[in-house]
């Protein structure tokens, strides 16, 4: 990675992110020393402007971040560090050095389990029910959604919130799974779902 130090008299800004939730947690600065002992240990290390020292976070907190990944821009001079954090990022004790709460959204937990189902597809391995589906055939995966829809509509009508979110997950894994056999993914649903939201959209 060619990080041009030079720019910022041998620092270069650190954005830090979390991997999980994708919100950016703090601002810190990084020298050579900084940047490598980073990737050396997988905790993340800044050069502290004010001590002009090495500081690795959550050294005295137990708030570590763990190393995910860096991307560097296209100028050669920022980093977008990607990490788990341990606890609260900022020394307030808030989340984020903005004060907000890093939660995760749910919904991104579609793509994560798009992306096992997919590798799930791709290695086949055995004992897998997802790998059952996949051998049982088109025709199979598109009746299970059909039967999980029709559990849905049972408990919509006749049961408990609780069965209906159970059979909504249900009929929702089992079309990822179908989306899935035709190189399709749920986010093609959503962007169709985003088309529709235009007030220009008309039906088909």
């Amino acid at each position: 990675m060619n990080i041009d130090f030079n720019k910022g008299d041998g620092l270069v800004p650190a954005i830090i992110q979390d991997a999980g939730t994708l919100k950016v947690l703090m601002l810190g600065y990084m020298n050579k020393e900084a940047y490598e002992k980073t990737v050396d240990t997988r905790l993340v290390t800044f050069w502290s402007r004010s001590r002009q020292c090495l500081w690795t976070k959550g050294e005295t907190s137990g708030n570590m971040l763990h190393l995910v990944d860096i991307k560097l821009d296209c100028d050669n001079d920022t980093l977008l560090v990607k990490v788990h954090p341990d606890g609260p990022t900022c020394h307030t004790g808030t989340d984020t050095c903005w004060g907000e709460t890093n939660e995760v959204n749910p919904l991104l937990f579609l793509s994560e389990l798009s992306n096992f189902i997919e590798q799930r597809h791709r290695e086949m391995p055995e004992g897998s029910y997802t790998t059952s589906l996949f051998r049982d055939g088109l025709n199979r995966m598109a009746q299970k959604v059909g039967e999980e829809a029709l559990e849905l509509v049972i408990e919509a009508t006749n049961g408990t919130n609780d069965r209906l979110i159970y059979e909504g997950s249900d009929m929702l894994y089992h079309l990822i799974v179908l989306l899935t056999s035709k190189g399709l993914r749920i986010e093609d649903m959503a962007r169709e779902l985003m088309v529709r939201h235009n007030p220009g959209w008309k039906k088909h």
